[in-house]
């Protein structure tokens, strides 16, 4: 799996100050995309151990509250092992959320190993006919935020 950004301190993409984590591929392909240089699955660089150990390592910090896997598509499936195993070393963590971004529907990815790890998705297709600039945490209205943990999670 490659990935095209990583940012250690990010409070755009959830509650609090966040590590973010951009995957490469897409094949959704939503117009209007802010995100088009993360379709291509080769683009940007491999994720290694060394890649999930600087996670971890900034996610021990008290002030940063979790992870947000984003895109890309964090579930296309060439994915799915890779963040999987990142996220069950996030989870033995202590009071981090793991927030997820996606294009499919809850309904498409509900079955899959990797959303059992979310607190909370964001779900459903960018569409630019529901673009809004005042949404939270997402682009367009027609988007859903999914609170999946047992806990409701603030944002």
């Amino acid at each position: 799996m490659n990935y095209v950004g990583l940012s250690l301190c990010d409070m755009a993409n959830g509650p609090g100050c966040r590590v973010s984590l951009f995957v490469s591929g897409c094949t959704l392909h939503c117009d209007g995309c802010f995100n088009r240089k993360s379709w291509n699955f080769n683009a940007g660089m491999p994720f290694t151990k060394e890649t999930q150990n600087k996670i971890l390592t900034a996610l021990s910090n008290p002030y940063i509250s979790g992870l947000s896997l984003l895109g890309g598509d964090p579930f296309e499936p060439e994915h799915e092992s890779t963040l999987v195993e990142l996220c069950k070393a996030v989870k033995d963590l202590q009071n981090k959320t793991i927030w997820m971004w996606t294009g499919r529907l809850y309904e498409q990815v509900k079955d899959t190993e990797l959303v059992k790890y979310a607190d909370v998705l964001i779900d459903g297709p960018f569409m630019k006919c529901y673009h809004s600039k005042d949404l939270k945490y997402r682009g367009s209205s027609n988007q859903r935020i999914l609170y999946l943990s047992k806990r409701r999670q603030n944002g």
